[in-house]
């Protein structure tokens, strides 16, 4: 059923994963059978024929937060940062490529010995003839994040809707980790997101999404099927829009 539902629904998206989702209980950069499952719902949203671009995060590896105590500049950390998105997209695409599935990854900084420059009219192409189109190196300038980079790259290769990988549920008014009587959100406006400042996703990216009406789907990608779901058009997690 998922399958004919995926068939009538092509579309195509921007997924952002966050390096967070690779790395499991954080004591492991990279927890593979995490990886693999979210790999097993790609291999069948790519055979339903959704076109899918993914930006994919460094934060598993390094993090400018997690590294404010260290001596160096800020924009300095933040290429750190860049890099770590080309090691996991190096890592990825070659785990998607071993399931058979075509995939090619560019990057917005300039490392073509590992992955080649970005340019929007090769990433279309690529789109438009079948392949998973992997996003690294953020938007290529520091202080801003790769959700600034997925809605700009949403943006630019036409997709229909970003979907915003996480580790929970829906969109809560506050940390639901830490308050039991947290509320979720099946679904809320830019304006709410900015107005309440709920920060599950960049200020910034949700303001270009809003002035380009692009919608914002933040879901759990850790329960299965929902990556599924959310690429089939089916309700999952919070809609913003």
């Amino acid at each position: 059923m998922a399958e004919k539902n995926m068939v009538k629904k092509k579309k195509r998206v921007m997924l952002k994963l966050s390096g967070e989702v690779f790395s499991g209980d954080g004591e492991s950069v990279f927890e593979l059978s995490r990886m693999e499952n979210i790999i097993r719902e790609i291999k069948e949203i790519h055979a339903g024929g959704c076109q899918l671009a993914i930006t994919i995060g460094g934060g598993n590896i390094w993090r400018y937060r997690d590294c404010i105590d260290l001596p160096i500049e800020r924009s300095d950390s933040d290429f750190l940062g860049m890099l770590a998105t080309l090691m996991n997209a190096v890592v990825f695409k070659g785990m998607l490529l071993k399931e058979h599935i075509s995939a090619v990854a560019f990057s917005r900084i300039d490392a073509p010995q590992i992955i080649p420059r970005y340019f929007r009219e090769t990433a279309r192409n690529h789109l438009m003839s079948g392949d998973v189109v992997i996003l690294a190196g953020g938007t290529g300038n520091p202080y801003f994040t790769t959700d600034s980079a997925a809605a700009l790259s949403a943006l630019e290769l036409g997709c229909e809707e970003l979907l915003k990988a996480t580790k929970v549920d829906y969109v809560y008014d506050k940390d639901p980790m830490k308050h039991r009587n947290a509320k979720s959100f099946d679904s809320l406006s830019f304006s709410d997101i900015l107005a309440k400042r709920l920060m599950v996703m960049d200020l910034t990216a949700v303001s270009l999404c809003q002035e380009a009406h692009l919608p914002i789907r933040i879901f759990n990608v850790l329960k299965k099927g929902n990556l599924l779901k959310a690429c089939n058009g089916d309700h999952v997690g919070t809609l913003v829009s």
